[in-house]
């Protein structure tokens, strides 16, 4: 087990050269939102953009589009219901605030088929696996789950103890060829054969959108050409920093994700300070 600290961040994190643009940065799509829960693709895509994406696209019910327009004017939309190419993405996304009707299936099952680049499997995707198991063979390699506990348990059954949970994150992450990052206190992060535990983080993270943010993150690293194992490991400590660094200003109980995503430059300075 290696303990992520700060002196193993900075050697995994890239320093942004001066003299570059948008177009060295990445392209993510997130793949996200419903009828009913659209902050969920709000929050996703507006800590992929404090991560340093160079781009973000998100898809989205045509009917839900003025949503974005207004909450998060940098972001670009395609429209769930045409037919998508997504082989310019450089790291998709899939699941917050999804849904997990047939519809939803149909978009998991399609990707799974025509995924060229990192994905990202996250809440409802991670729910639509667990109601039908056999989509799990069909990950494209080194894809990146990022279950919580209940979701964890549905995935791969109920577990009694965090260090059985833990094993079986490394079982379940070589068998699958992908990494687990299992949420909590003390994120867990594997590729069955690395095994990393946090130390950021704190009570405050314990609300709706926690998830959707760390997602974003992730999708912004891989993107931008992190390792999906650096980009996991690097993406759940800076969200834990930015959560720390946000009660210099709220208590655990008043910190909100969208606090957090706004304190992701202050986690930024302080790693490469």
């Amino acid at each position: 087990m290696i303990i992520v600290d700060q002196n193993l961040i900075r050697k995994i994190i890239k320093k942004r050269l001066p003299d570059s643009h948008k177009g060295e940065h990445g392209h993510a799509l997130i793949i996200a939102g419903s009828r009913t829960k659209m902050g969920a693709a709000i929050i996703a895509a507006k800590a992929c953009l404090r991560s340093g994406i160079g781009l973000v696209t998100l898809n989205i019910p045509k009917k839900e589009r003025g949503a974005i327009f207004t909450a998060i004017p940098e972001a670009m939309i395609e429209l769930r219901e045409e037919n998508n190419d997504w082989e310019k993405y450089n790291a998709l996304a899939i699941g917050p605030g999804f849904g997990t009707d047939k519809t939803a299936e149909r978009k998991v099952e399609f990707l799974l088929k025509n995924a060229k680049s990192p994905v990202v499997f996250d809440a409802d995707s991670l729910n639509i696996f667990a109601q039908k198991q056999q989509l799990l063979t069909k990950l494209p390699p080194n894809s990146t789950l990022t279950p919580h506990v209940k979701e964890f348990d549905r995935l791969f059954g109920i577990h009694f103890s965090v260090e059985k949970r833990q094993q079986k994150a490394m079982e379940k992450a070589i068998e699958l060829n992908c990494i687990i990052v299992l949420k909590g206190h003390k994120t867990f992060v594997t590729d069955g054969k690395q095994c990393f535990q946090n130390t950021t983080g704190n009570p405050g993270l314990a609300k709706g959108g926690s998830g959707d943010a760390l997602t974003g993150i992730i999708t912004a690293f891989l993107a931008q050409g992190y390792e999906p194992i650096n980009a996991a490991t690097l993406a759940v400590y800076l969200h834990g920093m930015a959560a720390d660094l946000t009660l210099e200003t709220q208590s655990v109980e008043s910190m909100l994700i969208t606090d957090v995503i706004a304190n992701l430059g202050k986690a930024f300075q302080k790693v490469l300070e």
